[in-house]
C-alpha cells in the first residue's frame, strides 16, 4: 500500500514524561478526523478481536462464525465485517486513510434488488426475492442490478482533498483536541501545565506509517494521553537502539 508522508513534531516534557502537545498540518488532521466516519465493524477488524476491550470483539467473531444458513438470502457477512467507508454522496474521502489498512468491502456491487415478477407496472421493489407483491401478491422475484451512484463532487472538501484547508499548521494535543497553532496558544498550553523551566521541554519530530495509525485509532478509544502512549515508547525504543 502506498503511504503519504504524515509527520509530528512533538513538544515532550522530559521530566513529567508527557507529550504536551504536536504541531501537525493537514494529512494528520484528515487522519483523526477520518476516525469518525468510521464504521463500528471496521474499527474492530482493524484492531482486531483480541485487542479490543469489551465484547464488540466478541460480536464481530460471532458474526464470521455463523453459517449463511441463518442468514437471510440477501445479506452478505462482508458488508457487516468490512463495511465500506463513506461520506455523503457516495464517494469516499480521498488521501485520508492511508495511514489505516484497507478493510473495505467489495460487496456493494453483489447487492442484489427484486421487483414484481408478474408486472413491470407496479412500482414496489424489495431486496428479499420471497417478499410478496402489496399490488398481486406475486412473489417479488423479478431480479434487478443495484448501481452504485458516481463519484460526486462534493463541496464539504476542497480540491485538495480531506476535510481541513492545508495552508494552517495544528495543535494537537495529547488528549488529541484540534486547533489551530499560534503563539499565544503555545504560551497557554505551557501555563496550563506550569511549566517553568524550559530546559526540560524537547521537541521531537516523529514519522507515521500505517503501524503508528492503527495505535493512534486503539488508544483514541480508551486513552486521553494518545500521543504520549503511542510515541513516548517509540523513542524510547530508537534511543536504546542507538545506545547499543
Amino acid at each position: 500500500m502506498e503511504e503519504t508522508n504524515v509527520s509530528l513534531k512533538l513538544l515532550i516534557d522530559t521530566e513529567r514524561q508527557k507529550v504536551l502537545f504536536a504541531e501537525a498540518d493537514k494529512n494528520f488532521i484528515d487522519f483523526l478526523f477520518h476516525i469518525l466516519a468510521l464504521p463500528v465493524g471496521t474499527f474492530i477488524a482493524l484492531l482486531t478481536k483480541q485487542g479490543m476491550v469489551g465484547s464488540l470483539g466478541n460480536i464481530y467473531e460471532s458474526i464470521e462464525n455463523l453459517s449463511i444458513t441463518y442468514l437471510r438470502p440477501n445479506v452478505n457477512k462482508e458488508t457487516l465485517l468490512k463495511p465500506k467507508v463513506q461520506i455523503s454522496g457516495g464517494s469516499t474521502v480521498p488521501g485520508v486513510s492511508l495511514l489505516l489498512p484497507n478493510v473495505e468491502s467489495s460487496s456493494t456491487s453483489s447487492r442484489n434488488l427484486y421487483r414484481c415478477s408478474s408486472s413491470s407496472s407496479h412500482r414496489y421493489v424489495a431486496d428479499d426475492s420471497s417478499a410478496k407483491c402489496p399490488s398481486c401478491h406475486s412473489s417479488m422475484s423479478g431480479t434487478l442490478s443495484f448501481v452504485d451512484p458516481p463519484r460526486a463532487t462534493n463541496t464539504t472538501f476542497s480540491s485538495e482533498g480531506g476535510y481541513v484547508k492545508g495552508v494552517v499548521t495544528y495543535m494537537v494535543m495529547d488528549d488529541l483536541v484540534v486547533k489551530p497553532m499560534s503563539t499565544i496558544s503555545s504560551i497557554t498550553v505551557l501555563n496550563r501545565f506550569n511549566v517553568k523551566d524550559v530546559s526540560v521541554l524537547e521537541d521531537k519530530v516523529v514519522d507515521l506509517g500505517i503501524n503508528e495509525g492503527v495505535k493512534l485509532l486503539k488508544a483514541s478509544i480508551w486513552s486521553k494521553s494518545a500521543l504520549t502512549d503511542v510515541f513516548l515508547p517509540m523513542l524510547k525504543q530508537e534511543v536504546q537502539c542507538e545506545s547499543q
